[in-house]
């Protein structure tokens, strides 16, 4: 049984949903499917222009892992464009980095923002139960 994935952060949903090229059906055509932290990976790698390390900082993944989600994205970005498939922009383990605070909405999270991360017990007056750090807090959250 592999790992479940962590959450990756995003800035947003893009503009558009998918691509296909012109002239042909849509029924005819095969699709790719992007995930959101892979359109992430390349906005923010190949618009922006920020180095490996700067962009897995942004997304809250480590630099070998935001390698790996970048591969993945030329990858299926280039079989669309060279095999003439529709590409669609959807899905994967992610959150919102600016519509949400450090509390990412996974159950732990929500529990906290509840009344604390006991079991619903309330937490000191004060104190301020830790946010979800992706595995190490064993929730995996965020599925889109």
């Amino acid at each position: 049984m592999s790992r479940p994935q962590c959450c990756r952060k995003i800035a947003g949903r893009p503009i558009v949903s998918g691509f296909r090229p012109t002239g042909i059906p849509i029924r005819e055509l095969a699709e790719v499917v992007l995930t959101l932290d892979e359109f992430e990976a390349i906005r923010l790698a190949d618009l922006e222009g920020l180095y490996q390390e700067q962009a897995a900082e942004r997304m809250n993944v480590s630099r070998p892992t935001f390698g790996r989600i970048l591969e993945t994205a030329h990858r299926k970005v280039a079989e669309a464009l060279g095999h003439g498939k529709a590409l669609k922009i959807d899905g994967g383990t992610i959150r919102m980095g600016r519509l949400r605070s450090s509390r990412c909405g996974c159950p732990r999270c929500r529990r906290a923002a509840i009344g604390g991360a006991s079991g619903g017990k309330p937490t000191p007056a004060g104190t301020e139960v830790p946010p979800c750090r992706g595995m190490r807090g064993r929730m995996v959250c965020g599925k889109a």
